[in-house]
């Protein structure tokens, strides 16, 4: 690792200076630039914020009759932003609705609105009587919203900066005895998941507090190493080019990791595979580990255990069996709601009889092994089974569905030809794209890789940077804060648009960034500016700029080709 920072230094020092600082700032121009950065230090979250849906105990619906809420320190409840109450410390209160109306009660009703309700606890955190999560009661920090549904029902809604959804996200998705670094890795990954845009699932809420976003179970469930983690990465995320990477991760990628394109369809065209991406590429933990598509290697490799940084997961290696009658059992049962997803040719409906089943014949395989289209030979006919999760969900095993689909099969056969049984070999648990959680554990506690070289295994030609924005005379000024321990950052500017200058504020220190615009991306060091830890930075468009201009930037942390 100090190796490849000294070449990091090296090359930055070598790098021609195409845009630089003057420390001078017209007067009138730098007055306004501080009254700004004033007002929003007070008034602008530190981190962006984030709405997440809060589900009932088993994370079966997100729609709600009633509500019991209370502060550790004194509530407060606004209606349209209104404050209309303040409420002791652990004092419940009651909402539930009637008429369209929100019926709000401490003993006795307080009031009945038409809302949007909130609840703040600015001294401490809100509990949800009779919610649990992680084992114990639930926290939140941040708000609580209601937001009416069908019915006099209602959705609940945290309304929370990133970094602190982070706490409650990070220790749950990871055990916190995989070690920092790789609690840090988790923690770029979380932040990236949340931050990058998505067709919401409703328009309540940007994501969900269950596995189907993030795992994010509150304030109660936050760990000290977790905490550490987030806060060590700060507003830090990767990106590829100028865009922030779909940071996948899983539990255990097996030892080899697999390529978007051959795991995921996509999501407006459910076109499988899917149009690659080219940071989520199958890559093996051994760099002479060969391919895995060829029917014998994956059979081989996963009846093995290899070196792998996932060895100490207890699904790098799994088994399954199946008699004759247990596979046509679980297909029959399994086959109509699979053929409903669009990935089983023909299609198979319920009330259908499965012929027998002859075999499992595996067509395509990932470079990982992963089976990307299968066929189900039966006495009748075949059907075409297309993706890894149908495949999953498909071939269960005592009613539980595959670990992964990184299987390969063993058939036996009777003297009359006919299937006796199928054994399955197999590694991994998930999807096993991206990032294995397992396999950054073991970088982080064994072979001690830092954060931000997990991640480059993980996720090709990637940059670890703050999130880029773009600065033009119709934004407010733009403030980020991060963290780094290096104290090297560099500014990368895209003007396509040919700007002559900016001003920006890093920790204090107001700058005029002077562009040349002889380069569509320039680059600057400010890096004497950074100091260890958080740092905060403030873009302002110049006044006396073109207004139709503008320039995007992000604050560069880490080379995308900083490797050993």
């Amino acid at each position: 690792m100090k190796r490849a920072l000294l070449i990091l230094i090296f090359s930055i020092i070598s790098l021609p200076a195409i845009a630089s600082f003057r420390p001078v700032i017209p007067q009138a121009t730098l007055e306004i630039a501080r009254e700004a950065e004033i007002r929003q230090a007070f008034e602008r979250p530190k981190s962006q914020i984030v709405r997440v849906g809060i589900g009932d105990n088993g994370f079966k619906s997100y729609v709600h009759s009633r509500l019991g809420i209370y502060g550790t320190a004194e509530l407060k409840i606004f209606n349209n932003d209104i404050e209309i109450a303040a409420i002791p410390a652990e004092s419940v209160v009651d909402i539930s609705m009637s008429n369209h109306k929100y019926v709000i009660e401490n003993g006795e009703v307080i009031d009945e609105v038409y809302g949007p309700l909130r609840f703040s606890c600015p001294n401490g955190m809100l509990g949800i009587q009779g919610l649990r999560r992680a084992g114990g009661q639930a926290l939140y920090r941040g708000d609580i919203e209601l937001v009416k549904s069908k019915n006099d029902t209602f959705h609940i809604v945290n309304v929370i900066e990133v970094e602190d959804y982070l706490k409650g996200v990070v220790p749950n998705e990871m055990p916190v005895r995989f070690g920092l670094e790789a609690l840090k890795a988790q923690s770029v990954a979380a932040r990236n998941y949340v931050l990058s845009p998505r067709v919401k699932s409703n328009p309540a809420y940007d994501v969900v507090d269950s596995v189907a976003s993030q795992v994010y179970f509150g304030a109660g469930s936050e760990k000290d190493l977790g905490t550490k983690a987030v806060e060590e990465t700060e507003g830090v995320v990767a990106i590829y080019g100028w865009d922030l990477i779909l940071a996948q991760y899983s539990s255990t990628a097996g030892g080899y990791t697999e390529s978007f394109a051959n795991a995921f369809s996509d999501p407006k065209t459910r076109m499988f595979p899917s149009v690659p991406k080219p940071y989520l590429i199958a890559k093996p933990d051994i760099p002479t580990q060969k391919p895995l598509n060829i029917e014998d290697d994956a059979l081989n490799y996963y009846k093995s255990m290899p070196d792998s940084f996932d060895i100490k997961s207890p699904y790098f290696r799994w088994q399954r069996t199946w008699t004759r009658e247990e596979l046509q059992k679980a297909v029959q049962t399994n086959l109509p709601a699979q053929s409903a997803t669009g990935f089983v040719t023909p299609a198979f409906n319920r009330g259908q009889v499965l012929p027998e089943i002859v075999k499992l014949d595996v067509k395509r395989r990932g470079d990982s092994g992963k089976i990307i289209e299968l066929d189900i030979v039966t006495k009748g006919g075949t059907y075409k089974i297309f993706k890894e999760l149908v495949i999953r969900r498909l071939l269960t095993n005592q009613g539980k569905a595959l670990p992964s689909a990184n299987i390969a099969f063993e058939h036996e056969y009777d003297s009359n030809d006919r299937l006796v049984s199928v054994t399955g070999y197999g590694g991994g648990f998930g999807h096993g794209v991206g990032l294995s959680q397992y396999g950054a554990g073991f970088m982080a506690t064994e072979m001690r890789k830092k954060f931000d070289e997990i991640l480059k295994h993980y996720y090709t030609g990637i940059t670890l940077s703050t999130k880029p924005i773009v600065l033009s005379a119709n934004t407010s000024p733009i403030s980020q804060t991060f963290y780094t321990k290096d104290r090297h950052a560099e500014l990368v500017i895209d003007n396509k648009y040919k700007l002559s200058y900016f001003l920006v504020n890093i920790n204090g220190k107001e700058q005029q960034v002077t562009l040349s615009k002889k380069e569509r991306v320039e680059r600057v060091d400010i890096s004497k500016f950074i100091k260890h830890g958080h740092n905060s930075i403030m873009y302002f468009y110049p006044q006396d700029e073109d207004k139709n201009k503008g320039i995007r930037m992000f604050v560069e942390l880490v080379k995308q080709d900083q490797d050993d």
